[in-house]
């Protein structure tokens, strides 16, 4: 009942459809009778699904067929798009329809159904397509599913267990069988006339393909170290780039071979049944062969060139011959198999067969593994002394021991009857771990000729492209072992599929395609606003009379700006709707006024610094006692360099909310004071006037307004003097304070004014207590004469420290 009220359904749409206008005269009765199929197809995938006695053959076919209409309902359903949202603006651009009794034009009214007609013509074909899009996708589904639960059934099921002599007899005997019908098989079509005939026309044909199989196997590796001698003239001699070029070649060359010789067996016609589905399998497995024997010569070279410091050339010698042995143990599965499908062989028969090659398969993987942990007792020095390295490697190395430990429980699988689980552990882990080995010897090649590419040579192995290449590699290789644990292609299919339709985030759909658009529009607006920046800053801004810190403020905020309106514009033209992200934003701006209410606050403050400007970069600042040149303002941070060279990070809000003196804001003008003290008796008018000149003679005192001599009173010591003065460039505040202290000494010999030190008057109580003469009283040490000597100003300013400049009374600048 269900299925005809949806068969109703979609013809009301169709007929409904065909009867709106022009545009849905495109609703041909192809259209609907493809529709129709669909339908078809769809109730029989139904029904084969409740009743699951469909074979797996069957239900792959049944879903293909769907996945090949799914393909169509959504390409139909994205179509018009752009048309109808034309038509959805011209109906709002009328305004909203009368309600009520209230009419409106007769001329808006006939356009506003006119519109809807068409709108409703284009939307009922994307509605039917959507409709039939999610019915095949649940199908697809349901059938994958059921798939899937049978290969877990069929994993988990028990059999005959090997051990049991009673199988041994008929296992045998299946074998001997098998063998005969090949034989016999070939026999009777070598007398045939059919062959005969075949063998004379295609004789020549033959012996051709033979003789060049024979030739590929036999001058195969000479040929290859040949083009490596030739290829390694060009450059890279002691990389490995060649080396590994001309091992490809080594086996390339012969399997080439391989297939030319089947390929002639095949010709001659001699096979039957038996021997064409045997012969077929032969190039693979000689590629399975070959492939392992490279990588035992792989990892020979390797150890060979770090000099067996981690494997002895004997244990390497072993390891090559171990893998050897794994390809045979595959290849004698995957006969098995053959086997199986051919014959139609008995469980038991299966499992005699299997459990050896399964026990043998596992003691290979145990003894690789003892191979593998048994290095030299200085290796075991060294690395314990070096640090356990994290990440990739550690993930490595655990996969690596779980895959040998499931290989170590394979046998007791088989041993109590579960074959298909031990084939499914054992098999699938040698696989694995030689593709980890393939895979570490690509990442190596690749390493090697960025770094012959580079100029960097072994040190690329270090390099930020090796990490990188290593984690995409590893990317890569997850649909390999996805298939090799079970998965199916369609399930792998399924899986891009789904990622090429996107996913919501917020009511957002995110695909591929949009994703990537707004990465590569975004990247295109990044290097937009940074071509713009560096215009600005080194041709544009130079030239205009701007201080260096409004230039770097307009440098700063076009970038930000630049910044966004790249994301904008990204966003845009990528397709995301964000109107539906108004709950997140709103649990954003929740998290940001607790969380991250610091981060926003020196964000705001580093945007209110570029756009007001109280200090810039350059300027000479003091905050929270710290004093410095200002060197950096970002959006988040100031940096200050202080006079002893070091880099102080203050956040934004500090230079916002606190007290900020910047001592060179506008212009670099600031007043040095110089303290003098002069000892009692000497005439202060003379030493003002001495003071006035010193001060006016120096280059960097500016002579409006002119240099003050304050006597600003009696000191303990002295008669204390003050020198006032405003500098050009405050800059050189301590360079100038050392030049006047030099004049004002030198003027002072010259005119015999003493400058005191510190003195102090002890009365005696009692004074005739003290006999003898009373010395003599001594030369003040100060008061002799000094050479006069000519000083000349700095010619460079004095380094600054903070502690220049925390003694004085705060009123230099």
């Amino acid at each position: 009942m269900l299925r005809q009220v949806r068969l109703f359904l979609a013809l009301f749409l169709v007929c409904f459809a065909m009867l709106g206008g022009p545009v849905a005269a495109e609703l041909t009765d192809q259209q609907s009778e493809y529709y129709q199929k669909w339908l078809a197809t769809a109730d029989r995938a139904e029904t084969e699904i409740e009743a699951d006695r469909t074979s797996n053959a069957a239900l792959e076919n049944l879903r293909s067929e769907i996945h090949n209409y799914r393909e169509e309902f959504n390409q139909a359903r994205s179509a018009n798009t752009d048309r109808i949202q034309t038509l959805d603006a011209q109906i709002k651009a009328l305004g909203p329809a009368p309600e009520g009794d209230a009419t409106e034009p007769e001329e808006i009214a006939r356009l506003r159904a006119h519109l809807e007609d068409q709108l409703t013509s284009l939307q009922v074909p994307q509605i039917i397509s959507e409709e039939a899009f999610s019915r095949a996708n649940g199908l697809i589904s349901e059938i994958d599913r059921l798939l899937r639960d049978r290969q877990k059934k069929e994993l988990l099921e028990r059999g005959p267990s090997p051990m049991n002599p009673a199988y041994w007899g008929p296992a045998w005997t299946d074998i001997v069988e098998a063998v005969r019908g090949l034989i016999t098989e070939s026999a009777q079509n070598l007398k045939a006339n059919i062959v005969q005939d075949r063998l004379r026309d295609r004789g020549l044909g033959i012996l051709f393909l033979t003789l060049a199989a024979g030739v590929l196997l036999y001058y195969g590796r000479y040929w290859s170290e040949a083009a490596g001698e030739y290829l390694r003239n060009l450059g890279g001699r002691g990389i490995g780039v060649w080396s590994f070029l001309v091992s490809l070649l080594r086996i390339l060359l012969p399997w080439l071979g391989v297939w030319l010789l089947v390929q002639a067996v095949i010709m001659t016609g001699l096979m039957g049944l038996r021997g064409s589905l045997l012969i077929q399998n032969v190039p693979s497995w000689a590629a399975l062969i070959f492939y392992y024997d490279w990588i035992g010569r792989q990892l020979y070279l390797s150890q060979a060139a770090q000099g067996f410091n981690r494997l002895s050339r004997k244990n390497v010698t072993e390891l090559r011959v171990y893998l050897d042995i794994l390809a045979v143990f595959l290849i004698a599965y995957e006969f098995g198999l053959l086997f199986d499908q051919i014959e139609n062989i008995s469980d038991a028969t299966r499992a005699v067969i299997s459990f050896p090659v399964v026990v043998g398969t596992a003691l290979i993987l145990l003894r690789i593994r003892r191979i593998r942990t048994s290095r030299p007792e200085t290796d075991e020095a060294e690395a314990s002394e070096k640090p356990r390295s994290g990440g990739l490697t550690q993930i490595m190395e655990f996969l690596r021991r779980a895959l040998f430990l499931l290989g170590m429980v394979s046998p007791i699988l088989a041993l109590v009857g579960y074959t298909n689980a031990a084939e499914a552990i054992v098999f699938p882990a040698v696989k694995t771990l030689v593709l980890f080995a393939a895979l570490a010897i690509f990442h190596r090649f690749l390493t090697s000729v960025y770094g012959w590419l580079s100029g960097q040579g072994d040190a690329a192995r270090d390099s930020l492209f090796s990490v990188l290449t290593a984690f995409v590699i590893a990317i890569l290789s997850l649909p390999i072992l996805a298939l090799y644990w079970g998965a199916r292609e369609t399930d792998l299919l399924e899986v891009w599929s789904r990622l090429l339709l996107g996913f919501d985030i917020g009511g957002v759909r995110i695909s591929p395609s949009n994703f990537f658009t707004f990465v590569i529009v975004f990247i295109i607006g990044y290097a937009l606003t940074r071509l713009l920046q560096s215009g600005l800053r080194n041709s544009l801004l130079p030239k205009t009379s701007i201080d260096p810190g409004g230039q770097n403020a307009i440098a700063a905020g076009t970038g930000y700006v630049g910044i966004f309106l790249a994301a904008l514009v990204a966003i845009m033209i990528a397709g995301f709707d964000l109107s539906s992200l108004a709950i997140v934003a709103g649990a954003l701006s929740v998290g940001i006024g607790f969380g991250l209410q610091t981060i926003v606050s020196n964000f705001v403050s580093g945007i209110i610094l570029l756009v007001e400007r109280p200090i810039s970069k350059g300027d000479w600042i003091d905050v929270n006692g710290m004093m410095g040149y200002v060197r950096d303002i970002s959006v988040r941070s100031t940096r200050i360099e202080t006079f002893d060279r070091t880099d102080v990070i203050v956040p934004n809000s500090d230079l916002i909310s606190g007290v900020v003196t910047n001592y060179t804001r506008g212009n670099t003008i600031g007043r040095v004071i110089v303290p003098v003290g002069v000892a009692y008796g000497t005439d202060t008018r003379v030493v003002e006037k001495i003071l006035g000149e010193v001060a006016n003679s120096h280059p960097m005192v500016l002579a409006h307004p002119a240099p003050s001599v304050v006597f600003q009173g009696f000191g303990a010591d002295s008669l204390d003097f003050e020198i006032r003065a405003i500098l050009r460039d405050v800059n050189w505040v301590l360079s100038v304070k050392s030049d006047m202290n030099h004049e004002i000494n030198r003027r002072f010999v010259e005119e015999g004014i003493e400058i005191p030190f510190a003195q102090r008057d002890v009365w005696l109580r009692n004074p005739e207590a003290l006999q003898g003469k009373p010395s003599a009283p001594q030369q003040n040490p100060e008061s002799d004469a000094v050479q006069p000597s000519s000083n000349q100003p700095s010619s460079a300013p004095v380094e600054m420290t903070e502690a220049d400049l925390g003694d004085g009374d705060g009123d230099e600048i």
